[in-house]
């Protein structure tokens, strides 16, 4: 039993360092897990065995106690009768029973001490087999957790568009055709203006020339 305990000891004590050398830890978990259930099985099996040979230990012993003290009762009676060696085969037979007893009860209770420890280790691998799924639980969620940030991190990560980003570039691009557009509707404005400003100028030329004109008419007639 105490062997048994310190191999359980220390593989308990190993599962954390190869968890923290392990490239997929759940893995080694459900070695671990498979190896604990198996021992799990077995030391079920060899419970049921110790305690059937235990009760068997308590059933001889008790026997012999009982036919130790049924021959003690003949021995007295036989005395009350005046038969003296009928009394004491009785009792010969009583001591017999008694020695038959003592063994039993020795074997009984070596059998049922180890049978106290078995289930103790038997609780302890039950224990031990719950704790370790559950913290293989909590590596399912924390792989489960990176695979997802690792997802992110692929989709929104440097490199990705940056709406906010494309969007401001947009309102650049808007911002320069809209500049350049007003500057060519400027430039027209300015074009039509100039055709407007030299139309009143000849105009202005044509009156004079045709007032010249005339008075020199007036002169001459």
């Amino acid at each position: 039993m105490s062997v048994l305990k310190r191999v359980r000891d220390m593989t308990a004590a190993s599962l954390n360092d190869r968890l923290e050398k392990a490239e997929d830890p759940v893995r080694v978990i459900d070695q671990f897990l498979w190896s604990t259930h198996q021992e799990i099985n077995q030391s079920e099996t060899l419970h049921r065995q110790y305690a059937a040979h235990t009760n068997n230990l308590l059933r001889q012993w008790k026997e012999a106690e009982q036919w130790a003290n049924k021959r003690e009762l003949q021995a007295v009676t036989a005395l009350k009768a005046g038969e003296e060696d009928v009394a004491r085969l009785a009792l010969q037979d009583k001591v017999v029973h008694e020695e038959r007893a003592e063994r039993y009860r020795t074997l009984y209770e070596q059998s049922n001490a180890e049978l106290i420890d078995l289930e103790q280790l038997l609780q302890e691998l039950r224990n031990e087999y719950r704790a370790v799924y559950d913290k293989r639980q909590f590596y399912v969620a924390k792989m489960e957790s990176l695979r997802l940030q690792q997802r992110l991190n692929a989709r929104y990560g440097p490199g990705q568009a940056d709406t906010g980003n494309l969007f401001r570039k947009i309102d650049d691009k808007l911002t320069d055709i809209e500049l350049e557009t007003r500057s060519l509707r400027d430039l027209r404005r300015m074009g039509q203006e100039a055709l407007v400003h030299a139309g009143e100028t000849v105009k202005h030329t044509i009156d004079r020339e045709l007032e010249q004109l005339k008075r020199k008419l007036q002169q001459g007639g």
